[in-house]
């Protein structure tokens, strides 16, 4: 009975010491930040609905390590250092992510030593641009103008504007998802894509805020044909 004693309380301790010594590995402490980019331009998106992956070299089938975009189409994730691929799968964002030549997502090779910011480069259907915004008190609405200026024009991969929209929103977040008032115009109803009006009235939804404030935020965004995420202009805030 004393030799199984002290048998269990040397397994005992060896596992107490083994679990010890794997619960005190260092976290995480290196930064890999970046942004969504096309020829010097960001890409402003919908927060939290563009996702990426990011897989380590070198630990079989480890699962990938998955985040998403910010509105403004910048992300940052804590990480060891070490070889890394990064990856946008086929079907997110209102861009093309370079592929291999099967049609898969290419992955983009990174080295991490130390904290590092990397450049996205993606090719956007369309940019807005020259977004102005006006604010009119006698019904409470702001008008945007900008131009939906085509990027991807080839025939065989170019898409269509299902729908133009404005949104309004009391935070920093403004989205189909983040908005208190909104307006949409169809594509079909776009006579000049380099001069595009549009409008929203804020009614009452400006008098309901609580508590009180004297500005709002807003964005326009294109919505593609066939996809799913949508793209913005930059987030201005607008007084009254």
């Amino acid at each position: 009975m004393k030799h199984l004693f002290r048998y269990g309380f040397i397994l005992t301790l060896l596992i107490t010491v083994f679990s010890c010594k794997k619960d005190n590995y260092s976290a995480p402490g290196t930064f890999l930040t970046g942004a969504l980019l096309y020829n010097g331009d960001s890409i402003y998106v919908e927060r939290n609905q563009v996702t990426y992956q990011i897989y380590q070299y070198g630990f079989g089938s480890v699962g990938p390590i998955g985040g998403s975009f910010a509105q403004d189409g910048t992300f940052s994730q804590v990480l060891f250092n070490g070889d890394y691929k990064f990856i946008i799968s086929n079907g997110q964002g209102p861009f093309l992510w370079k592929q291999t030549s099967s049609g898969a997502p290419d992955s983009l090779a990174i080295s991490l030593k130390g904290n590092q910011n990397i450049d996205l480069q993606v090719t956007p259907y369309y940019i807005v641009r020259n977004a102005q915004f006006t604010y009119t008190g006698s019904d409470t609405s702001i008008t945007a103008t900008f131009k939906a200026d085509k990027i991807i024009t080839d025939p065989a991969m170019a898409k269509d504007i299902e729908r133009v929209s404005i949104y309004v929103n009391k935070t920093q977040f403004v989205s189909g998802g983040d908005n208190v008032a909104l307006n949409n115009m169809p594509g079909g109803a776009i006579t000049d894509p380099n001069s595009i009006t549009l409008k929203v009235n804020m009614g009452g939804a400006v008098r309901s805020f609580v508590p009180s404030q004297n500005y709002v935020f807003v964005r326009v965004g294109i919505k593609i044909v066939g996809v799913e995420d949508m793209i913005f202009s930059p987030l201005k805030m607008v007084t009254f």
